[in-house]
């Protein structure tokens, strides 16, 4: 069985992100309450761009939190944070596609698997461990499910 599961690197790195405008946040309520040297509009503007951003990444982090495993014929795929687990073989799978875009001289890697009951399913290689073994099973058993490339104007 291959198991990929959400790099812990990447969401430690996003955990601090969220922890450091929290503390922007707070730092920036508390100004406002103490010492209010600012323009209102100013104070304004600033808690709700970091609210807003605070509130994107955690929505990311949530929706990136899922794991796929895939072996012996089937693919498991699991939402912890929807408590949903699903099962499936490997002739439910309609189509898949991995899609690759080179951005700053680094790599970055996508790989989408849409299912019969039409729910699909996407890993990437910077968030997820153990993706490259996952492709290569899902190319060795499912070679000819492979989406058509797509033609460049």
């Amino acid at each position: 069985m291959i198991h990929c599961k959400p790099k812990s690197s990447t969401y430690f790195a996003l955990g601090l992100i969220v922890v450091t405008l929290v503390g922007g946040l707070i730092y920036t309520l508390n100004h406002f309450a103490t010492q209010r040297t600012f323009g209102l509009l100013i104070y304004l503007f600033s808690t709700v761009l970091l609210t807003l951003v605070i509130l994107l990444l955690l929505v990311k982090m949530m929706a990136a939190y899922k794991f796929i495993s895939a072996g012996k014929g089937i693919i498991i795929t699991q939402l912890p944070l929807r408590n949903q687990t699903k099962k499936y073989l490997l002739n439910q799978v309609l189509v898949w596609d991995e899609e690759q875009i080179i951005a700053n001289k680094r790599e970055f890697k996508q790989l989408t698997i849409v299912f019969d009951d039409k729910s699909s399913f996407s890993i990437s290689n910077h968030e997820h461990i153990n993706y490259d073994d996952f492709v290569k099973y899902i190319q060795k058993s499912l070679s000819k499910k492979k989406a058509p490339l797509k033609k460049k104007p």
